[in-house]
């Protein structure tokens, strides 16, 4: 008995061992091997880029071209990964997220971050920027600087301002021209005090509502107007709901490009001055591209049926102007006067 399991043993050991040469010979293209593009892959750097807006808006599209002038500065030692379109995370849950270190870096609206850093309102104060030239001098020259370091804490560093571009009023019920027009709508804002106390002097009800909310809301008539880029505005179809849009200028939607502080200072020393080199790179091009973007779709708006489109009147900017005064009052009580003062006279 012991002989014939030992003799069964062998066999099957023999078995076995016939059947791995022979896979070995038959299937030698399987063999294991060393992928030396591989190798170093374990030191890469991930970020994770999270932001609730279409990839072929100004912001969409600057997030991509970070994420490709990292790979071509840093030789693919850094890799950024971007999520669109509030694929992770809605606007009022990427800064918790950001925070947890669930992702790496956000790029929310300045308006959405004014609760931690005050003195960020005064950029939603009403007519603030002349055109793109002044809002390109100020986000990429020292005043940026400045304002960037009023965010810098434990937890976040902010790298950037990014341009969406200037904002205009849209509404499904008539133009809105004067600030009369106002009277009583329903108008959907960001989550800022500043443009929450903009659109009451101006007579209206702000509601504050997530981006990524805008379209189901309007297609759903829950609100009467809503302010926005014209690139923002062509690229979710909010025209549709809301065929009254007055080239108004009167704000700027611009956003703060954040990175998790603690992952920030991981980073060896060459390769942050890598990606500092291409996120001002990219910011560069993103205030070009962007002015250049609301442009074209502006046009394109332009030749889309069942839209009426009105120029700002002129004269009516001082009466507007009027109304907003308490307003800027209000700002310049709570932040250093000289950051508007700095602001008003860049580029002069």
């Amino acid at each position: 008995m012991k002989h014939f399991v030992i003799t069964s043993l062998l066999t099957v050991i023999g078995l076995v061992v016939f059947i791995l040469i022979d896979t070995e010979t038959i299937f030698p293209q399987e063999r294991m091997t060393i992928d030396e593009e591989q190798q170093g892959l374990e030191d890469q750097i991930t970020i994770v880029f999270s932001h609730v807006v279409a990839e072929n808006t100004p912001k969409g599209l600057a997030a991509q071209k970070f994420a490709e002038l990292v790979s071509k500065k840093t030789d693919g030692r850094v890799r950024v990964e971007v999520y669109p379109n509030g694929i992770l995370y809605s606007d009022h849950e990427e800064l918790e997220a950001l925070k947890r270190g669930e992702i790496q870096m956000i790029a929310p609206s300045y308006t959405n971050m004014t609760e931690l850093v005050p003195e960020w309102k005064v950029l939603d104060l009403p007519f603030l920027f002349r055109d793109y030239d002044h809002a390109k001098a100020v986000f990429t020259r020292e005043t940026g600087k400045e304002l960037l370091h009023f965010l810098d804490n434990e937890n976040m560093k902010a790298l950037a301002f990014w341009s969406n571009g200037f904002k205009q009023m849209t509404s499904s019920v008539h133009p809105l021209l004067e600030p009369a027009d106002f009277k009583n709508l329903t108008f959907r804002v960001m989550s800022g005090d500043v443009l929450k106390k903009q659109f009451q002097l101006l007579g209206a009800k702000p509601v504050t509502a997530s981006f990524t909310d805008v379209y189901s809301s309007l297609e759903r008539h829950q609100f009467d107007g809503q302010e926005n880029t014209i690139s923002n505005i062509y690229s979710k179809g909010l025209y549709k709901f809301q065929p009254y849009l007055t080239l108004s200028n009167h704000g700027y939607l611009g956003y703060s490009v954040i990175i998790n502080n603690k992952f920030w200072n991981r980073i060896p020393a060459d390769i942050q001055l890598q990606i500092i080199d291409a996120m001002l790179e990219t910011t560069i091009w993103n205030m070009d591209e962007s002015k250049t973007m609301n442009e074209s779709q502006l046009e394109e708006m332009k030749r889309q049926t069942g839209i009426s489109i009105y120029d700002f009147p002129i004269e009516a900017k001082s009466r507007w102007m009027e109304k907003f005064q308490p307003l800027y009052k209000e700002v310049e009580g709570q932040v250093t006067n000289s950051i508007i003062t700095k602001i008003l006279n860049t580029g002069k």
